[in-house]
Order: structure tokens, then sequence, then C-alpha cells
């Protein structure tokens, strides 16, 4: 007892600050991804009315370009968890940032479907390394008890960075520069700078600094002694191949089914954050650019509440139950999706705000719920990568929808389907009330 006593005061400090520190650098890294993922969705404004491009590139042709990318960001979902867990998550982290930078530059300077199809399809594959392979080097270093909350906190980097993005790049775009094209090349230098900091701050594991592993850190830090085969059963080893990780977490039926849901939760939640300003401006006539790009900044900043709130709720009144959590979300999304054409009908941009805000705050919660704190908890820190790989990959088949059926379908007739759908993932998850993951 005295020697776990004296490593646990040993310890303590030195893990504490690399976990703020793992804290910090995975978010600003999936953050940051966001600034080459939506310099297409700002690009788009402009291209529509530039006669140089627009007789190409229609709104229809646009609209394919996202299904693409979202494809390709889908199949590379299914690949880069798998890959984070057998490899580690930091080489796959670089790559994608330093792929995604190159790619974005390429797409300002050559904007004809020629070289936008190719370029879109390894923007997708980037975009996709950024979720697992972050997701998994949190699950390192925070134990299921505490992500409830800590992993609530995390998430808001996708809300954050959907709600920063668009603006900044937009006001590059058409403030600063007067040219759609600055915000390809604004996305792709703000990313560079987003990869250096990972290079320099980025470690795999606790081990990789010479920490123990978190399983054997928290009980350090309860001070309760563990025999080398106690501590043998519960830390989680690295998986043996990337095969191997992807068909344990493919045969879980629990993570099947979170991914049928989320992939029904994620079209409305991409088809606001691809064409926003594009749909701001068809319900409130007479909105410029700059109007249009900043309405969708409620979603987003809902969207940064979301998580936390939810998380919390999950952790103590719910006992870290994930699903009540999800189930409430999407019962108040439902309702506001299909209330999204009449309550917009008049095109007051305080409503249109207030019901952007709605949306985003109950599609954040549930997205949250779903793809990071309920999959790295059922696939459990050894294959956590794989899990929420699977996960989101399921759920960015259904972006692709968010993507394409904007440039296709009336407004009206969008958002009563995406209530439909969100109806469909609560009914998915109630049955699972109570389901509690496995200890890691």
């Amino acid at each position: 007892m005295a020697q776990t006593i004296m490593t646990t005061r040993t310890t303590i400090p030195r893990y504490e600050r690399w976990r703020i520190q793992i804290f910090a650098i995975t978010w600003i890294a999936y953050a940051g991804f966001y600034f080459t993922r939506q310099s297409f969705a700002v690009a788009k404004l402009g291209i529509l009315e530039d006669p140089l491009v627009n007789d190409v590139l229609t709104k229809g042709m646009l609209a394919n370009l996202d299904a693409v990318y979202l494809a390709a960001y889908a199949l590379g979902q299914f690949v880069w968890g798998s890959v984070s867990d057998r490899y580690g998550p930091r080489i796959v982290v670089l790559g994608g940032l330093a792929i995604s930078a190159v790619a974005t530059m390429f797409m300002g300077i050559l904007p004809a479907v020629a070289f936008l199809l190719p370029l879109m399809i390894i923007q997708g594959l980037a975009q996709s390394t950024g979720w697992s392979g972050t997701l998994k080097n949190m699950a390192q270093f925070f134990a299921i008890s505490e992500r409830g909350r800590v992993l609530g906190l995390w998430s808001t980097n996708y809300a954050f960075g959907g709600l920063v993005a668009a603006p900044v790049l937009g006001w590059v775009a058409y403030s600063v520069f007067d040219s759609w094209r600055a915000a390809f090349f604004a996305g792709a230098a703000i990313v560079v700078v987003v990869f250096v900091a990972v290079l320099v701050f980025q470690p795999n594991t606790p081990e990789d600094v010479g920490l123990p592993p978190i399983e054997e850190y928290r009980a350090e830090e309860k001070t309760l002694p563990l025999d080398d085969s106690a501590v043998a059963e519960v830390i989680a080893e690295p998986a043996r191949s990337v095969r191997e990780s992807f068909v344990v977490v493919l045969k879980d039926r629990m993570v099947m089914t979170l991914g049928m849901a989320y992939f029904l939760l994620k079209p409305a939640r991409y088809a606001i954050l691809l064409w926003g300003p594009v749909i701001v401006a068809e319900r409130l006539h007479g909105a410029g650019h700059f109007q249009a790009i900043v309405i969708p900044i409620a979603f987003g900043v809902a969207g940064v509440v979301a998580p936390m709130v939810i998380g919390r709720i999950s952790d103590k009144v719910f006992t870290a139950r994930r699903i009540p959590a999800c189930v409430l979300s999407l019962a108040v999304l439902v309702a506001v999706l299909a209330l999204f054409t009449p309550l917009t009908a008049a095109g007051n941009a305080w409503i249109m705000v207030g019901v952007l805000a709605v949306i985003g705050l109950s599609i954040y919660g549930a997205d949250a719920m779903i793809s990071c704190v309920s999959a790295v908890d059922f696939g459990t820190s050894k294959h956590a990568g794989a899990a929420s790989g699977i996960i989101n990959g399921c759920g960015s088949v259904g972006a692709i929808l968010g993507g394409l059926l904007p440039g296709y379908v009336g407004t009206s007739t969008l958002f009563y389907g995406f209530a439909v759908a969100a109806f469909v993932a609560m009914l998915l998850l109630i049955p699972h009330w109570n389901r509690m993951p496995a200890a890691d």
C-alpha cells in the first residue's frame, strides 16, 4: 500500500498535465479540420454567381461534388479507426491534416470539375482520419467513469469548428479579398498551423511519455493495489491487426445499432453544415452573402453548448447511461425539424436564428452521445478507434444524403424527411434505454 501511495503521489500531477495537453491538442486538431472542410461550403455562394464557372458548377453539380466527398469520407471512416487502433492515431491524424491542406489549396487553384472531382475524393479520405484518430487518443488518457462529462466537453470541437470556420473563411473570402478562391487558401493555411501544433504536442499513449496506461493509473489514483495479473486483465493492449479490431467491433450489436441511428441522424446536420448559407438565403429573401453565412452561427453556438450539457446529464442524472440522453435529444429534434417550414415561412431573421439554435442544441446533443461518448464506451479503450470509425462511417454514409439532397429537393420536403429519419433513430434506441457498456 505504501508503494502504491508513493507511485500515486509522483504520477498524478504529471499524468494530469498530459491529460490536459492531450485534451487540448486533440480538440484543436479536430476543430482545425473544419477550416478545410468548410471552405467549399463558403465558396459555393461565390461560385454560383461567378459567370466564369457557374455554367458548369451549377447547384446540382456542387451537390454531386459534396456527395463524392462524403462517400470518400464514409469509406475512410471505416478504415482509419482500425488503423489507429493498430498503429496509433498520431501518424493517421498528421497525415490527414497534411493531405487536407494540400488538396484544399489545389481546389482554389483548379476549380474545374475534372480537377475538383479527384480533389474532393482526396479531401474526403483526409478528413476522415480526424474523428476516430483523435477520439482513440482521448480514450487512451480518460477512463469510462469520466468520459460522459470529459468527452461531452471535448466533443464541442466539431460544433466549434463548424461555428467559427464558416464566418472566418467567409470574411476572408468576401470582405477582405472579394474572391471565393480565398476561402480555400485561408482554410489550407490555418490547417498547416494546426499540423505543426499536433506534430509538436501529440503523443499516442501515456506509455509514450513514460506513464502507466489509463486503467492502471485510475487504480493507482484510488490507491488500490493491483497485482500484475489483475492489471493485465484490464489494460487495453493494442489490437494485433487492423482486421482483428474491425471484425470484433463489427460483430457488436450495440455498435451497429448506434451506427444505424447515426446514419439516420447525420443527414440533417450535414445539410445545414454544407448548405446552411444557401438554405438561409432561400428562406430569407434579400439576405446578403455575409448575413446568410452569419445566421447559421446560431446552429453552431448551440452545438458547442449541447455536448457539455448532455454529457454531464448522462453522467450525473442517468449514471453513465448514454441512450436516455440520446432519446430525449432526438425527441426535441423531431419536433423542431417538423416545424421548420411553418416557423420560417415569414422570412424573419430572428425566428430563423431561434429555430437553427434549437436544431443545433438537439442534434449536436444526440450526435455527441452517439458518435463520441457511446462509441468509446461500447468500443472500449482497445477498440475505441474501430468502434468510433464504424459508427461514424455509418453516419457518414447518411451524410452523403445531407450533401446531395439540398441540391435537388425543396427545403420544406427536405426538413420533413429529416424529421421522419430522426424519429426512426429514436425508435431504434428506445429499447436500449438501460443498456450499459462493459468495463474497459
